[in-house]
């Protein structure tokens, strides 16, 4: 009888492969989409092209603030690299005045070379005047510092000259009771300046 051939192997490949079910059970369901777990519809699990564009359009924004800041900072991290070129000219003009009262005319009253061959990385020139030295930017200097002039000018107590020079960097005013000596040439623009300079 064909109920008897079950146990003997001889059932179909269909009843071989599938398992027991108690009376009552729910039957076997299949594995449904990620989505239908979440109770969303999948055109809803992506971005949207309007989302995308918002994206892209803060991202632009804030790469048009941030990238002048970090030029800004490019520019002033050179410029505080470049001033100590002028450690060549400093004590000579200190010196002077304490001896003398008087301040150097030029490179040759202090014995330095002419102002093109006193260079560096990023400065093209140094030249001393009535004791203010002028750095002019070059060389491997950022575009926006390319021939601007950053002056040091020293500062004295005119009456007592053995007080040591105080130097002012740029645009910056001399400290109380003290006098800045030279002319200010400096013209590199504010934004880029340190703020011991401005």
């Amino acid at each position: 009888m064909p109920g008897r051939f079950v146990g003997s192997g001889l059932c179909s490949p269909a009843s071989r492969h599938s398992l027991p079910r108690r009376p009552g059970a729910d039957p076997p369901t299949m594995p449904q989409p990620i989505a239908e777990y979440n109770g969303l519809d999948p055109a809803e699990n992506g971005f949207t092209l309007i989302e995308l564009m918002a994206v892209v359009a803060v991202i632009a924004i804030l790469a048009t603030i941030a990238l002048p800041s970090m030029q800004d900072r490019i520019v002033r991290a050179q410029i505080v690299e470049a001033v100590p070129i002028a450690d060549i000219a400093k004590p000579g003009v200190a010196l002077a005045w304490q001896a003398t009262k008087a301040l150097p005319a030029d490179n040759a009253a202090l014995g330095l070379p002419q102002a093109d061959k006193i260079v560096g990385n990023l400065v093209r020139s140094v030249t001393v005047d009535n004791g203010a030295i002028h750095i002019v930017f070059g060389n491997k200097a950022n575009s926006a510092l390319q021939g601007k002039t950053l002056t040091l000018r020293p500062a004295v107590v005119e009456d007592t000259p053995v007080v040591p020079v105080a130097w002012l960097c740029g645009h910056s005013k001399a400290p109380d009771k003290m006098v800045a000596q030279g002319l200010d040439k400096t013209d590199v623009p504010e934004r880029y300046l340190p703020m011991n300079c401005r």
